[in-house]
């Protein structure tokens, strides 16, 4: 006679199987990662723990530039981590802050961040916030027209898939459109 599998074996193996796959993906998963220009520009959230790791050695980074103000580098402790791994893998750590609500780059920190871009050993770069995308987008923004003489229309295709597809604000397009001029 054979002996019958209990019924909530194999619920337990999926379940197992199931909460496995999911952290493997969170853990090679780096929030908000965009691919701008291959070997020259990435944009991110907050990267955390081995995700500097993994993003130095795939896509070779030399410079990180972090978009979030001081208001923001209390949050667990990964002000100090990104600190640390930069300076001990010697990749170049440029801090250009921009508020949350008020996320459009001056004149100034537009031509600091095209200055940046012109530079051949600050490449490739990583342009992160945290898991809000604009301050991010409005900088690949003005890289990609003033930098690299993208249309509007080029300009507003990435800029869109940087903050997830969404529509972009009247304000958004404005200052993409005044970037142009």
């Amino acid at each position: 006679m054979r002996k019958r599998k209990h019924p909530l074996y194999g619920f337990a193996v999926i379940l197992v199987t199931a909460t496995a796959v999911i952290l493997l993906v969170r853990h090679f998963h780096i929030q908000d990662f965009q691919i701008v220009k291959p070997g020259v520009l990435y944009t991110s959230g907050q990267p955390r723990g081995m995700d500097y790791t993994r993003l130095r050695y795939r896509y070779h980074l030399a410079t990180i530039v972090n978009t979030r103000p001081v208001s923001e580098h209390r949050e667990q402790n990964w002000y100090s981590e990104e600190i640390i791994w930069a300076k001990n893998n010697e990749v170049n750590y440029i801090e250009m802050p921009l508020e949350k609500k008020d996320y459009f780059p001056n004149k100034q920190m537009q031509d600091e961040f095209l200055s940046i871009m012109a530079d051949k050993n600050n490449l490739p770069v990583l342009l992160h916030g945290s898991s809000d995308d604009k301050r991010v987008a409005m900088l690949a923004a003005v890289w990609l027209e003033k930098g690299q003489g993208c249309s509007v229309e080029e300009t507003t295709k990435v800029v869109e898939k940087i903050i997830d597809d969404r529509k972009l604000t009247e304000a958004e397009v404005k200052f993409i459109r005044d970037l142009a001029k």
